[in-house]
């Protein structure tokens, strides 16, 4: 079982990159079209879409890290700087998801060129900037790939989980 935990936390961590890349990129294909004049192409869409289904499948991802953890009894963010990250990183996922679905769906939607570009915006911004705030900054982009990912000292995450104790 810890095979299956490290895999779900290393591909958790490789995709929040994923995430914050295809929303720098979304922006940058719509952010030019709110000055106006510009349609909004096939290719502003895409964009779009790449941003909201990575922020999917992280949300996806998430969600069996944190049903496996609980199942396991692995205490989620015991590293935490706060108790109640936790719950704080899972609300702002699901808010993300919430958001980017919110950028897709109404950019598709909006009747004017102007109103897809603002909607593009306005809520990939948002989820943008709640999925920085999600994201544990004092955890290693992926220490899980190393050998010894459970040393701190090494760049992993700390104590080996009760659960998979030696």
């Amino acid at each position: 079982m810890e095979g299956l935990y490290v895999i779900l936390l290393s591909v958790h961590s490789i995709v929040r990159w994923l995430v914050l890349i295809f929303g720098a990129v979304a922006l940058l294909r719509t952010l030019p079209g709110l000055g106006g004049g510009r349609a909004f192409t096939a290719s502003e869409r895409k964009a779009v879409a790449m941003f909201t289904g990575s922020v999917h499948l992280q949300l996806v991802l998430g969600l069996l890290l944190f049903a496996f953890m609980g199942m396991q009894t692995i205490p989620a963010f015991a590293d935490a700087p706060r108790p109640s990250f936790r719950w704080e990183h899972v609300g702002l996922g699901v808010l993300v998801a919430v958001f980017a679905t919110l950028a897709s769906a109404l950019s598709k939607r909006a009747a004017t060129d102007q109103g897809k570009y603002r909607a593009a915006v306005i809520w990939t911004s948002l989820a943008l900037l709640l999925s920085l705030a999600a994201i544990p900054w004092w955890r290693p982009c992926c220490g899980c790939l190393r050998n010894n990912c459970w040393n701190s000292e090494e760049g992993g995450h700390g104590q080996r989980p009760p659960s998979f104790a030696r």
